[in-house]
């Protein structure tokens, strides 16, 4: 009987495939949902668009998320990684050139498109959807926000730089960086090359630590 029991269990186990877990069904819904808002914008895409792109159910995406809002949430956090490699376990070397890796400037222009086009996203919807700008600060900007001004506070503890404010050195670096990268349709304009570009990130962040006193 025991062989038989076993040899049952096995045939089960072979003729029923492995069913994904909640937690990756879930990250591929996101991943398949941020490619739709952008490329659709908001108010265009719907749960049946990123069900049918993503291969799943109606009934497992409400499962899962309960709202296009609650799902939209989960892209922006998702998303959250790609304006700052943060957390991040503190490094050796200049504090210049972990704030250049922090914000990835040298990110390739594929990648680069795709962080801006949520923002993009964002800005030009919210007059129609005003929830959107606060999900983008509760779940994105603030957030990322919040991260880097515990890494400053972290070296400032260590004394690599002076700063009195970490909140308010956060917002003024982001305000730099990010307003330097400028949106991506508009960068041929803005800037004559890639090179040039970059040269300015990275002297936007020189210029910060020059002011805190960084190392």
């Amino acid at each position: 009987m025991a062989g038989t029991d076993s040899g049952e269990e096995m045939q089960r186990k072979r003729g029923r495939p492995k069913a994904s877990s909640d937690d990756e069904k879930r990250s591929h819904i996101v991943a398949n949902a941020g490619k739709i808002f952008v490329k659709h914008g908001y108010a265009a895409s719907t749960t049946a668009i990123v069900a049918a792109e993503a291969g799943v159910s109606k009934q497992t995406l409400y499962r899962l998320f309960e709202s296009k809002e609650e799902l939209f949430a989960a892209v922006v956090r998702d998303h959250r990684r790609m304006m700052l490699d943060l957390p991040r376990q503190p490094e050796q070397g200049p504090v210049s050139r972990s704030l250049e890796q922090i914000f990835m400037i040298d990110m390739d222009e594929e990648r680069d498109i795709a962080r801006a086009g949520l923002l993009q996203l964002v800005f030009r919807e919210a007059p129609q959807f005003p929830e959107l700008i606060e999900i983008l600060n509760k779940e994105g900007l603030l957030a990322s926000r919040q991260l880097l001004a515990d890494w400053l506070e972290a070296r400032q503890a260590e004394g690599r730089l002076r700063l009195d404010d970490a909140a308010s050195g956060a917002r003024m670096l982001m305000d730099m960086v990010f307003g330097g990268m400028g949106p991506p349709e508009g960068r041929t304009s803005a800037w004559p090359d890639r090179t040039t570009r970059l040269a300015h990130l990275r002297r936007c962040i020189a210029v910060f630590c020059k002011g805190v006193g960084a190392d």
